[in-house]
């Protein structure tokens, strides 16, 4: 973090492309944006920029009160799907000269451009506001290409034409980039699907691509379903109840587990001493989201292998490929603290489409529904090769 000297000589000196001051604390758009655009160094410093919270314009302290949920507010954007792909930051609580402030330090992305609510912010000297369509392209050339993760690294064998371009302008297009940024849009559908990371630089899908709008994902990503069984009983046997493929792209799959999970709960009357009412076995919102992270953040890379919803008469395990990732370990899996993302562009994919709302937050809600309607808790088990999770019926 800026040391004091530093942080002293920004709060003194004009508003550049590197720093913003405001005496707001309750802006969290204007924050975003300023840390969108921080994010996207479009003049390239290759440096941190700096968002001064609790300073006016011109330097002088606001004395306004820097307290743990502005500090908590800030932070989530590291992680909470506002901002995508996520931003690199750190924030802290400053007092300087009896000021206190909230600093939040924001590195340059190495997968511009960056978008808040759709948009592309950049700043210029003192100037920030929307990204130009000519802007926007340099932002993607600066991408460090070698430092992607493999869901946006190009698919060997696919190209554009294995891409459903109609589905792309109908369905993702409109949910990704705001509207009124698609009224000005000047930019050509490659230029389109680079900016959304649907395609490499060389032309030639990338995994998200395909599992966003490809017409066959499973010819290039052969684990790219869902495999669902029912059986009677409480153990795997001879006899099948239903069997089902689930594939396509993300949002035929994420639809048609919604509909897969509303046939297969069962509902019956709780009767309470006074009031009687409908109990689910299971419910709804905690196997969404426990099957959507499933396929989100699985592993796709050189594996046949589909997550597994595997359904018996008084519980439900879902299988992932792919053990814990980054920041999160065997030991901490599905227990409250750091997140991480294997597929930060299908993330962002997911978000976009309304399948996520909020990152780092599915396993806390499941738990969460589960207790409410009665359930014990999930059950992980997190091994190098997989992640796997138990639910039980609700008694």
């Amino acid at each position: 973090m800026i040391s004091d000297d530093d942080l002293r000589r920004l709060l003194v000196s004009p508003e550049t492309d590197a720093v913003e001051r405001t005496a707001s604390t309750r802006d969290r758009d204007k924050f975003a944006e300023a840390i969108c655009a921080f994010a996207n160094d479009l003049p390239d410093r290759r440096a941190p920029g700096y968002l001064i919270i609790g300073v006016h314009d011109d330097g002088r302290c606001a004395g306004v009160p820097i307290d743990d949920e502005l500090l908590r507010s800030l932070g989530g954007f590291r992680s909470d799907g506002t901002i995508t792909p996520f931003p690199v930051l750190t924030v802290e609580r400053r007092v300087l000269d009896q000021c206190a402030l909230a600093v939040v330090e924001v590195y340059p992305s190495d997968n511009p451009p960056v978008r808040f609510n759709g948009r592309t912010y950049v700043r210029i000297g003192p100037r920030r506001g929307y990204a130009t369509p000519e802007e926007e392209r340099r932002l993607t050339e600066k991408r460090r290409w070698g430092t992607l993760p493999f869901d946006q690294q190009p698919v060997a064998g696919a190209t554009i034409e294995d891409l459903d371009l109609r589905r792309f302008r109908e369905e993702y297009l409109p949910a990704a980039v705001h509207p009124d940024v698609l009224t000005e849009n000047r930019r050509d559908v490659h230029d389109q699907l680079l900016a959304l990371r649907l395609i490499h630089r060389s032309g030639v899908p990338t995994p998200t691509g395909l599992l966003v709008c490809g017409k066959d994902p499973r010819a290039f990503l052969q684990g790219a379903y869902v495999q669902f069984v029912r059986y009677p009983g409480d153990s795997i046997g001879d006899v099948v109840v239903d069997h089902q493929e689930i594939g396509g792209v993300l949002s035929d799959q994420m639809r048609r587990l919604d509909e897969l999970l509303a046939v297969n709960i069962s509902h019956r009357t709780a009767i309470g001493t006074t009031t009687q009412r409908d109990q689910p076995t299971y419910p709804t919102l905690a196997l969404q989201e426990l099957v959507r992270n499933a396929v989100i953040h699985r592993n796709y890379e050189g594996t046949a292998m589909p997550v597994r919803l595997t359904w018996f008469d008084v519980r439900v395990e879902i299988t992932s490929p792919g053990g814990p990732y980054g920041m999160v370990t065997i030991e901490t899996f599905g227990q409250p603290g750091p997140t991480d993302y294997r597929n930060p562009g299908l993330a962002e994919a997911a978000k976009n489409l309304g399948f996520v709302q909020k990152f780092g937050s599915g396993i806390a809600r499941a738990r969460e529904a589960l207790v409410r309607n009665g359930n014990p808790p999930p059950e992980f088990r997190a091994e190098p090769t997989y992640v796997h999770v138990t639910v039980h019926a609700a008694p």
